[in-house]
Parts: C-alpha cells; structure tokens; sequence
C-alpha cells in the first residue's frame, strides 16, 4: 500500500526538531511491506503546497498526520497549533480521497477531542509502529474500520485502549528519511519510554504510559555509532529521564563509551539519586550538557508538584555535573497551585546559586487532562468539569504577575 506521512510540526524551541516518531512508524512501515514517503514540513515556506505536491506525486492510499504540539505553552500569548494543522487536512482532502490517520505527541494526550476538530478518519493514541501497520493489513483486507488497540475512529472507542509494546527491540531506532549526515544537527535517540514519576501536571504518562519500556543500550549504542559513521556527531537522548533507572543509565554509557567516532550528547536528568558514579560516566562517554529539570527552589512547591527530590537534591546534581564539565540548563515553571510571592523569591534565589549555563523560565502551567493539576483547576473552578482543554487553559496564582514578571531578568 502507498502511504504517506507528514510531520504537521513547524516550530522549534531551542533546536530543530527531527520527526523521529515519525520517523520510526515509517521504518515499521516499511518492514510491513509498505511502500512510504516522509514529508516533513519543518522549514516549508508553504506547507500547504508541499502537502498537496506531495499527494499528487506520491498519490497515497492512505494518509498519517502526525501531530506534535498542541499549542506554544505561552501563558500571555498562547498561539493554539491545531487550527493550521486543520488547514493540512483541509488541504488533503481537497486532492484526495485517501483516508487520514492523526497520531503523534499531542494528538495523543487528546485522541477524541483532537480527532473531532481535526476531522481525520482515524487516529493512533501512543506508540503507532505496531498500530499503524495492523490498521493498514485491516484496512487492506477491506475492513473499513479497524477494530484496534490504540485507534480512535469519530464516535467510537478502541476495543483495547492504548498500543503501549513491550519489546522495543523489535522496533526500528531510525528511518532512512531522517536527517544525520550534519554534524551540527541534533539528532534525536530514545532508548526507553514511559514514566513513573507522575509530576502533578504532567501528561508524559498520557502517551507513553507509567511503566518505563526498554531498548538494549547495545542497540542504541550500535545505531548511535550507525549514525556517527554518516556524519553524525552530536546526539539528544530524549527519553524523559536519562537517569532512571541507574543501572540502566550505567550500561549505556558503557555502551555509548566504545562508540567510533566519539560523539557528543546531551540528555534530561531528574534530580533525585543521580550519583558521582553515573555523572562521571556520563562526561566519560561524551554527555556534555543536561537539562535539569526541577521547576522550583521552594521545597513546598516541589511537595505539591509530587515531585520526589529536594532542593539540596537538585543542587547536589547540578554541583556533581558540573564538577564533570558537563553544562546545566535549569528550568523554573512558576505559578503553581500554594505559589507566593515569597516561594518565587525563594526559587529565583535558589537559581542564581546554582552553576547553571542557563535558564528557562516558564509562568504560568498549562493545564492538561487526567492530571492532579486538572482536577485541582475543576475544583477551584478555575475550568468547567466538561473542558477538554484542548483549547489552552493555564493555572493562574492570583497576584502574582508583578513577581513573577521579575523572573524574566534570569532568562537566559
């Protein structure tokens, strides 16, 4: 079957993003006997136009959307994403009658909602490289609505909620279509998904699921060396803690110390039990910067975020990475439910005594759903119990605007 696959996302934070979701559903694909293109609309100057070329030089027998973000996650501003991603579908479907499959990142922490204003055919909660291929067979076999784990059809329910595999080994790494031969390029690499830690406004476990599934750190390792002998040379491990657990966070630097040529990485540490051993590991095998995320100074704050380390445990981190030359970018996320102006001072402060090569500062918390964070925000009445906040919704602390606005002189 011809299929192709587009990356909706036009937006970068801090780097460019690869598809790498995407990207590995399209490799599946293509193990599947599929035949697929990848169009990634990063940089398109008219992403409406590449769409349609795309169609009519691929004519595809069945179309996957891949949805990254929802919106910007800017309190003041908000810019909500959706609406030009429904421009997409309106743009497809003016070229063609192939059926639309949403999935992706974002979609999956909204698969009814997004699925309805949207309008695609279909959709895929959560991992799709085993979904996505079963739906195609069905499909295929002339079932008009496959009856699936993970897929979402308008006004019905998967028979068995998410598609969450168990073996990722049996799942490609990367897809010949991505990018990798520049050395400037951060090329993504996730080597586990899923997440336990079930921070108070965190939809991490809405798409991957609490329970943390694993690569072999040989295979990761293997396709870190495949990538570097093309040209790659630095590498973002986006896993949603790098450090938990230890010991496999040890093998894989192991892992990745024996890979030629030598190549740098960075990665995201929670700041709980990360011990001298692995941080010397890790500067041993090529990290050379962290993402430390810890959100507050305020031990109070970090009890209501459910977080588990402390203030001394985040600088305890910080001091430990840092004395391996590895760089910290911090992060604050201020506004949350039991805020002060006295728990922002005490956050800013905190920050300043940190060694950080930088910080990012985000006021105001979106509310997503299924979350202590939502639940919270109904309670107080700040949303209506039948919001699906797909709309942006942020937890606001009444008047505290004037303090926090002074956070932005720490923004770097």
């Amino acid at each position: 079957m011809r299929v192709l696959l587009i990356s909706a996302n036009t937006e970068a934070i801090s780097m460019r993003p690869l598809p790498l979701g995407l990207g590995l559903v399209a490799a599946s694909t293509r193990r599947a006997g599929h035949e697929v293109a990848l169009l990634d609309l990063f940089g398109a100057p008219h992403p409406l136009e590449a769409v349609q070329r795309a169609i009519a030089s691929h004519r595809p027998a069945v179309i996957g959307l891949s949805v990254r973000n929802i919106d910007d996650q800017c309190r003041e501003e908000p810019r909500f994403f959706l609406s030009d991603t429904r421009a997409l579908v309106e743009a497809c479907r003016s070229v063609t009658t192939a059926p639309i499959v949403l999935g992706g990142a974002g979609y999956s922490i909204f698969p009814r909602e997004a699925l309805s204003y949207l309008g695609g055919d279909f959709g895929i909660a959560s991992d799709g490289e085993v979904a996505f291929p079963a739906f195609l067979d069905r499909l295929g076999s002339g079932d008009p609505s496959p009856d699936l784990p993970g897929v979402y059809a308008p006004g019905r329910e998967p028979r068995a909620g998410r598609a969450l595999p168990d073996d990722l080994d049996s799942l490609p790494l990367w897809d010949e279509a991505l990018p990798c031969a520049d050395p400037e390029q951060w090329i993504p690499v996730q080597s586990r998904r899923g997440c336990p830690n079930d921070c108070s406004y965190c939809s991490t476990s809405s798409i991957q699921g609490r329970r943390i599934r694993f690569r072999s750190p040989r295979l990761v390792a293997e396709t870190v060396g495949a990538l570097a002998s093309q040209g790659g040379r630095r590498f973002f491990f986006v896993d949603n803690t790098f450090n938990i657990p230890e010991a496999y966070a040890l093998e894989l630097c192991r892992a990745l110390s024996d890979v030629r040529p030598r190549v740098s990485w960075r990665c995201i540490v929670y700041p709980h039990r990360l011990s001298p051993q692995l941080a010397a590991a890790m500067a041993a095998s090529g990290c050379r910067e962290v993402s430390l995320g810890f959100e507050s100074g305020c031990k109070h704050i970090l009890r209501i975020m459910n977080k588990r380390f402390t203030p001394d445990d985040i600088r305890q981190s910080a001091e430990m990475l840092a004395a391996q030359g590895i760089g910290v970018l911090g992060f604050l996320l201020l506004g949350m439910p039991g805020e002060t102006a006295g728990s922002v001072e005490e956050s800013l402060e905190f920050a300043r005594s940190l060694p950080l090569q930088g910080l990012r500062v985000t006021v105001g918390v979106r509310i997503y759903p299924g979350t202590a964070l939502a639940r919270q925000a109904i309670a107080e009445a700040l949303v209506a119990s039948d919001d699906a906040l797909l709309q942006p919704r942020f937890y606001p602390t009444p008047g505290l605007d004037e303090w926090i606005g002074r956070s932005r002189e720490l923004s770097t």
